[in-house]
C-alpha cells in the first residue's frame, strides 16, 4: 500500500483482513447462475419476439421494447463477464459454453475478451500500463505535448456523441470480429468461431423476422445495450477522487477500492447491471459471482468507506477529459485554458 491514501486520511486496507472476506465469497452457487441465466435470456427471447410483431404495426411501438431488450442485453453480457472470470459457475466447462453463448448474444468472442478483460484488471489505475481494455485517458501534460493531430483525435474519441453512441456500436460489431496480432491461437479461434455462431444466428433471425426487420432491430437493441455498457464503464473508472498511480506507486487494493466507483444504481438498474455497481468490490476479487457481490459490500465497513456514486451524480464524470498528474485529479478541457492564463499572467 502507498502512502499518498494514508496522508488524505482515506481508509488504508488490511491486506489480510479484506483478502479473508472477499474469500467467503468466491463460491458459485448453481442455482443462482442458472436461475440468473433463465430469468435473463428467457425474458430477451421473449422480447425479440414481441419487438418483430410491434414491429410489423408500428416503429414506435417497437423502441421501448427495444431500450428493453438492450437492458436485458446488458444483464447477458454480465453473465458472459462473469462466466469470464470463473466466477458465474464452479465448473469451468459449464463457465465456457455459457461464456461463449451469452458472448455470442451480445457479439462478444468469449475467450478474447477474457484476455483483453484479465489485462485491464491487472493494470486499472496504473498511468504506466493504459491502452489494454480500458478507455483512453491523456494525462494533462501528455495533452499539452500532443501533435494538432493527436490532440483533434483525442478530443473526437473523448467527445460524448462519439464515446457513448457510435464507438460502442463499432467495438461490437466491427472491431470485436478481428482479434488481435498479439493474441494467442485459442484467443484468435475464439473470435472465428463467434463470428461464425453471429453469422449462423443473424442467418436464423433474417429468414425468421425478415433481413430488414432483423438489422433494424439489432441495430437498435445493440446501440442502447453498447451505450449503457460503455457508460457503465466509463463511471467505474472516470470518477471524482479516482485512483491512478504511476507503476511504482500502484498497489492493487488501493486501486480497487479507490480506482474502482461504487455506483448506486437504483434498485431496477442495479438488477439490469448486474450489481456491477459494486465495482470495487469486483475489482479487489473478481472471482466473486456477480450475485455475490452486494452481499461482500455489506460484510465489512472497510468497503462501505467508499463513497458511493448515484445515479445524478455520476453525469458529472461526463465533464472529465484528462488526468491532471500534479494535482491527482480528473479534469476538464477548462483546466487548460486555466493553465494557458496563468502562463500569460507569469510571462508579462
Amino acid at each position: 500500500m502507498n502512502d499518498s491514501s494514508a496522508s488524505k486520511g482515506e481508509a488504508v486496507p488490511d491486506i489480510s483482513a479484506w483478502k479473508e472476506i472477499v474469500m467467503r465469497y468466491q463460491k458459485p452457487a448453481i442455482w443462482r447462475g442458472a436461475w440468473q441465466i433463465v430469468n435473463t435470456l428467457i425474458p430477451y427471447a421473449l422480447l425479440w419476439y414481441l419487438m418483430f410483431l410491434s414491429l410489423r404495426i408500428s416503429f414506435w411501438l417497437a423502441l421501448p421494447l427495444a431500450a428493453l431488450a438492450g437492458a436485458f442485453m446488458v444483464r447477458v453480457f454480465i453473465i458472459s463477464h462473469d462466466c469470464g472470470h470463473g466466477s458465474f459457475f464452479k465448473s469451468r466447462t459449464a463457465n465456457d459454453i455459457w461464456g461463449f453463448i451469452t458472448g455470442v448474444l451480445t457479439f462478444t468472442p468469449y475467450h478474447h475478451w477474457r484476455w483483453e478483460h484479465a489485462l485491464h484488471h491487472s493494470t486499472s489505475g496504473d498511468l504506466d500500463r493504459r491502452g489494454m481494455g480500458d478507455i483512453w485517458t491523456l494525462t494533462v501534460q501528455e495533452y499539452l505535448e500532443s501533435s494538432r493531430w493527436r490532440r483533434f483525435a483525442y478530443r473526437l474519441a473523448r467527445n460524448p456523441i462519439i464515446l457513448f453512441v457510435i464507438a460502442p456500436l463499432f467495438i461490437f460489431v466491427v472491431k470485436h470480429r478481428f482479434p488481435k496480432a498479439e493474441a494467442s491461437r485459442r484467443e484468435r479461434y475464439s473470435v472465428y468461431w463467434t463470428n461464425l455462431a453471429i453469422l449462423v444466428m443473424a442467418g436464423g433471425l433474417s429468414w425468421a423476422f425478415g433481413l430488414k426487420n432483423y438489422l433494424l432491430l439489432q441495430v437498435m437493441v445493440s446501440t442502447i445495450a453498447g451505450s449503457a455498457g460503455v457508460w457503465l464503464f466509463y463511471v467505474q473508472h472516470q470518477f471524482e477522487g479516482v485512483y491512478w498511480e504511476r507503476r511504482e506507486q500502484w498497489d492493487y487494493a488501493t486501486a480497487a477500492l479507490q480506482g474502482s466507483s461504487f455506483y448506486k444504481l437504483p434498485k431496477v438498474l442495479q438488477w439490469f447491471s448486474g450489481n456491477i455497481g459494486f465495482h470495487h468490490i469486483h475489482h479487489l476479487s473478481p472471482r466473486i459471482p456477480n450475485y455475490n457481490l452486494e452481499a461482500c459490500h455489506q460484510a465489512d465497513p472497510l468497503f462501505q468507506q467508499v463513497k458511493p456514486i448515484t445515479l445524478f451524480s455520476s453525469f458529472k464524470s461526463a465533464t472529465y477529459r484528462l488526468w491532471d498528474e500534479k494535482n491527482k485529479r480528473l479534469v476538464g478541457y477548462r483546466h487548460l485554458r486555466e493553465l494557458r492564463k496563468q502562463a500569460k499572467q507569469h510571462s508579462r
